[in-house]
């Protein structure tokens, strides 16, 4: 009964669009009311406890950073970098979407801001150099679902915090992974810019130019190795490093590349105060909301059901992979990260899986569903920046759904693949 009052009110005004941070409290707070296990008084202290987490700190903090960089010139400059080098390629404007959105996604950590940021800048120059808006579109938000899966990631910071597990680990774990999908979808960008023909750039960069260009974009290079660098070497925890990152973008937008004013603060404040705000909103709801499912039993019974359903540990992945891929299509990565991990992992554990690698599929799956409608965020944003109707956007976006799908699965079963970085590293 206390299942049913939890998951079927959600799943009711999560159909008349409740805003989800605003649904899981709703249900979680009629369930307790219901049960009696637990004073009301449970629910407003869940609420600050679950926030209360020095790695959560990192959020906030990587949110703002990523604004600033991308308000301080950053990409731009990262842009640039990317036409001198690709740009004399056949399809050489895709390749450059991709590979900045992978640059980019290492500065803001976030798939919707990757796909705003870049976007802005390609979509009116990919459309001038012969690309279809669709296919513009489509690319750009499949490469900025990288933005969850290439570290620094704010649903990784997520992951770990709800799975108990290290966020330098996890940030390890996933450059292989982001960097398998990157590499793919330029090799399916590539192949598609030559079967429709558009031409290569005719303008031709000097060994010069190609140097110049990369020295006037040397602090926009130097994030991932600042950021990145000083993790793995111990140097900083990843919520130092996301502070730091802040210090950063703030210095490099107002004093080096001069992009950034005193007077545009206000605005990237509030907007980054913003996003945050509704980022904890949802992490603290689908924290209780976790942890009444925890009260009722729910993921033991689940777990005790599916290991005595099907033993084969191949097997139970695939449904674990197929749950995650349907729930990408309805629901906000983070608020699935923390409902579902409770559940999912005791079920993963159970068949062997390594609690790290389970949480890097999780959120290849999720950053799958950023690109899948209903709840396709990364679509709504590509679809806004690039003026592109969303049924064509979408239509377009499915060829290059099925090769993350393709790299999921090798994912899914070489394990190795996110492991291996961070057992080279000792952890």
């Amino acid at each position: 009964m206390i299942s049913a009052l939890l998951f079927i009110p959600f799943l009711v005004m999560l159909l008349v669009s409740v805003p989800i941070g605003i649904a899981l409290g709703l249900a979680s707070t009629l369930a307790l009311l219901v049960s009696g296990k637990v004073s009301s008084s449970y629910i407003a202290q869940g609420l600050v406890t679950s926030i209360d987490s020095f790695p959560l700190m990192a959020v906030p903090f990587f949110v703002l950073a990523g604004d600033l960089m991308g308000h301080g010139g950053l990409s731009k400059r990262l842009l640039k970098v990317g036409l001198v080098l690709f740009g004399r390629y056949s399809g050489g404007l895709a390749i450059i979407a991709v590979v900045t959105c992978m640059f980019f996604a290492a500065i803001s950590g976030s798939g919707p801001a990757t796909v705003a940021a870049v976007g802005a800048i390609l979509m009116p120059a990919m459309a001038k150099g012969g690309y279809r808006p669709p296919f513009t579109g489509g690319l750009i938000a499949s490469a900025g679902s990288l933005g969850v899966i290439i570290p620094p990631s704010i649903p990784m910071v997520i992951y770990a915090t709800s799975a108990n597990v290290s966020v330098t680990k996890m940030f390890m774990a996933g450059v292989v992974p982001g960097a398998l999908i990157g590499i793919a979808l330029i090799v399916y960008a590539w192949f598609q810019a030559r079967r429709e023909g558009i031409e290569r750039s005719t303008e031709r960069h000097s060994f010069n130019d190609i140097v110049v260009t990369i020295w006037e974009a040397k602090w926009a290079l130097m994030v991932p190795v600042l950021i990145l660098g000083g993790i793995y070497g111990g140097v900083f925890t990843p919520t130092e490093a996301s502070a730091i990152g802040v210090i950063y973008g703030l210095i490099v937008g107002l004093f080096v590349y001069r992009e950034l004013k005193f007077s545009d603060l206000h605005h990237i404040f509030a907007s980054s105060a913003l996003t945050s705000a509704t980022i904890m909103l949802i992490v603290g709801a689908a924290t209780i909301f976790g942890r009444v499912l925890a009260i009722e039993r729910i993921p033991v019974m689940m777990a005790d059901y599916i290991t005595q359903l099907v033993s084969n540990p191949l097997m139970i992945l695939i449904l674990i992979n197929l749950l995650l891929l349907v729930v990408g299509t309805f629901m906000e990565t983070l608020a699935a990260i923390i409902i579902l991990t409770p559940i999912l992992l005791p079920v993963a554990a159970a068949s062997g899986v390594d609690p790290v690698h389970f949480g890097i599929v999780m959120i290849a799956n999720l950053a799958i569903g950023m690109v899948t409608p209903p709840v396709g965020v990364n679509l709504f944003v590509a679809s806004r920046v690039g003026n592109i109707p969303l049924e064509r956007l979408m239509r377009s976006a499915a060829p290059f759904l099925v090769v993350m799908l393709l790299i999921l699965a090798l994912i899914t079963y070489v394990p190795a693949l996110s492991l291996g970085l961070p057992a080279l590293f000792g952890m």
